[in-house]
């Protein structure tokens, strides 16, 4: 069974930085790709950024590109989403995503159960 744990989130000022982690665990991890969400209070689910699963692509909402930078560690089988000049709007519940590498859809398979990042003004 595919664990996803996250981990890195908390209370920070406008302008910080923050990194986010998330460790997969269960299964070998590049046969995923993974990706990163968020969900602020009374709003939906967003996608916020994505990394196949060998590393070469990377995709990002246009809210957070130029800010966040997604990567992967493939010996600690972790995903990381370096956000930088955090925002109150980046504020949410970020979830960490993973998807088959072989799957033909778009919707990730695994989620994990997400960390509260909140930017203060």
């Amino acid at each position: 069974q595919v664990r996803l744990v996250e981990s890195g989130g908390g209370l920070v000022q406008a302008g910080d930085s923050l990194r986010l982690s998330c460790v997969l665990s269960g299964r070998t991890f590049s046969s995923f790709s993974m990706g990163w969400f968020r969900q602020a209070p009374g709003k939906e689910r967003e996608f916020v950024a994505s990394i196949t699963w060998g590393g070469a692509n990377s995709y990002y909402a246009d809210s957070v590109k130029g800010r966040f930078t997604i990567s992967r560690d493939y010996t600690q089988s972790t995903t990381y989403l370096q956000m930088s000049s955090l925002k109150p709007e980046d504020t949410a519940f970020y979830y960490c995503a993973a998807r088959w590498a072989s799957s033909t859809s778009l919707a990730y398979d695994y989620w994990g159960q997400g960390t509260q990042v909140t930017v203060s003004s």
